[in-house]
This record gives structure tokens, sequence and C-alpha cells, in this order.
């Protein structure tokens, strides 16, 4: 908007009159004859503007060039699922923002909030494990150290007929961190050992372990590249919900997915900012918007009654998670690749 005010300044004429426009007889892109206010060949408008302030308006209408569209598309979304899902399969297509456009949005915005919001790791993310079992192993000599110190003097006290409660005290603290100690080696050393039978992943949890800073980092990179594999892995459990119905059809599961996980991830950046603010308990309950939200779209989308609604949305809520799941083992597989 600053932009805009600027090229107003530098050209206070741009848009009062018709010097802003170049009217031709023929469209400047394909040399089609022009009917109309845009070629009928190719879409291009017949008016090209050539002016700053134009230039600087194209801009904003690239980056919203959702205009009317974002304002009819998201309260739908929001409110209405299983319309905008059934009126967009159905055609209607220039009312509304596509489910793919909106849903690589929706990312883009949900790791940026996530990016202004989290907070700062209160240790040191370049400490390995190793770095830890070093720490911890020099710890245990210093307290076995300690421990043979204070036994030693509590037996000289005790020879001398003195009261030895104080050090006793002092020899059992020492001993319950001793064994601490002891458990902390006792877990790292049990940490070796696979976390599952995919080589992969044992790479992947490994390396984790030895940088969790660095490979927090990778997963995050991962999950924004890949997050449209959502889609391709939800679209054959929603199928299943409605096997060999000749009524739908694959494309018609696809805008479903997408349109679907374009609202939940719009829905975990609302969260995120919730929090960040102070209203965790908000956030928290935000959590039980999905399984209305699947209900909703999937009464809308696919007509179904309000039982089979229920019953749909109910194992569509755990086709989600599995499909999640399945969407992190990946992430995990690439960053430990």
């Amino acid at each position: 908007m600053e932009g805009v005010l600027v090229a107003r300044a530098v050209e206070p004429e741009s848009g009062s009159n018709d010097a802003s426009y170049v009217h031709e007889s023929a469209c400047l892109n394909c040399d089609s004859a022009l009917i109309g206010s845009h070629c009928h060949a190719c879409g291009q408008a017949a008016h090209v503007h050539r002016t700053l302030g134009a230039f600087f308006h194209d801009l904003l209408h690239g980056v919203f060039h959702f205009e009317g569209k974002i304002w009819r598309t998201l309260p739908m979304l929001a409110f209405r699922p299983g319309e905008l899902t059934r009126r967009y399969i159905d055609g209607q297509r220039a009312s509304f923002v596509s489910p793919l456009a909106l849903f690589l949005f929706s990312v883009f915005l949900l790791f940026a909030v996530y990016h202004q919001t989290e907070k700062e790791a209160e240790s040191d993310p370049q400490v390995s494990v190793s770095d830890t079992n070093d720490k911890t192993l020099t710890g245990e000599v210093s307290v076995r150290k300690s421990l043979a110190a204070l036994q030693s003097k509590r037996a000289a006290l005790a020879a001398k007929g003195e009261d030895t409660d104080a050090i006793e005290g002092q020899i059992e603290g020492q001993q319950a961190a001793l064994e601490i100690m002891r458990e902390v080696k006792g877990y790292s050393a049990s940490n070796d050992e696979n976390f599952s039978d995919i080589e992969t992943l044992n790479q992947a949890v490994k390396r984790f372990k030895a940088n969790p800073g660095l490979m927090a980092y990778k997963a995050q990179s991962y999950a924004y590249k890949y997050s449209w594999a959502l889609i391709p892995i939800s679209v054959p459990f929603l199928w299943l919900l409605f096997p060999f119905n000749r009524r739908f059809h694959l494309y018609d599961h696809t805008v479903f997915v997408t349109y679907s996980l374009s609202f939940m991830t719009l829905l975990g950046a609302l969260a995120m900012i919730i929090s960040a603010v102070g209203l965790a308990a908000v956030a928290g309950f935000l959590m039980l918007v999905p399984p209305l939200h699947m209900y909703k779209q999937l009464r809308g989308a696919y007509g179904v009654s309000r039982v089979g609604g229920v019953l749909r949305a109910s194992a569509l809520a755990v086709f989600a998670f599995v499909a999640l799941l399945m969407f992190t083992i990946l992430i995990a597989a690439q960053s430990g690749s």
C-alpha cells in the first residue's frame, strides 16, 4: 500500500484519464481482433496499463489475486465447506479460489506464523548426545570422589563418638545424585538401539539425537517442500468411505481433501497466533473444530445422511491421523537421508 501511495505521488494523473490505458483494436498478445474488454482468444485485457501506479496495482492484484474470490471462499470454507466443495466440483470455478492455490497459500502462511511465534529453545541445539554422555561421566566421577570423602569423614566422626546426622544427610544427597546419573547413562545407552525395522528411520532418529537442532531445521524444510504430498496420501483414505461409488470420482475426493487440508492448515496457523498472545486454553478448544468441519463438509459435498455423516466423519478423523503419521514418517526418512 505504501508503494501505491508513492506511485500516486510520482504520477498523480495515473488512472485519472484515458492516458493510463492504451486502446487497441487488436490483442497485443495474440493479435486477434478485440471484441469487448478482453481478448476472446487468449483472455488478455484489451486495455494495457503503462503507468507506475498500474504496476503496483498489478503487484497487489498478484499477491491478493484472490481479490473478491478470497472473501467468498474463506467464509464458505469455514462455515459451509461442503457447499463450497460441491459448487467447485460442479463447475463454479471463477467465483472461488482453487483448492490447490488456497492450500499452497495456507501452507506458506502456517510456516510464516510458526517462525514468528516459535519460542527460543531453552537448551543449546548444538549439544550432542555424546557431549551429554561425556558430561554425565565426568559428573559421576566427581560425585563418587565426593561421596568417598564424606564416608571417610563420617567414619572419623563416628570413631570420635561425635554426631554424624548432618553428614548422613549429605551422603544421602550424593547417593541420590549418583543414582540419577546412572539412570541417565542407562537411558542414553538404550537409545542406541534401533528405533524400528526401517533402517532409514533408524538413521534419522540417531541423527536427531546427535544434533536435534539441525534435524529439526531439516524436518521443517522438508515438511514445507513436501506438504503437497498430504493430498495424494489422503485421497485413497477418502475413497474408502465411498468404495466403488460411481457418483463420486477421484477428482471429487481430491477437491474435498485439498479444501479440507487448507482449512486445517489455516486453523493451525490461527491456533499458533492465539497461543502466542497467551490464550492457550482457547487454542486448545480449537482442537474440537476439525471433526465438526469434516462432518459438515461430508454432508454438503456428498449429500450423506446425518448418521452417515457422523460415521464417515469418525472414520475420516482416524484416516486423517494415519495419513499425518505416514507424512511424518516420510519427512523423517527424508531428513535422515
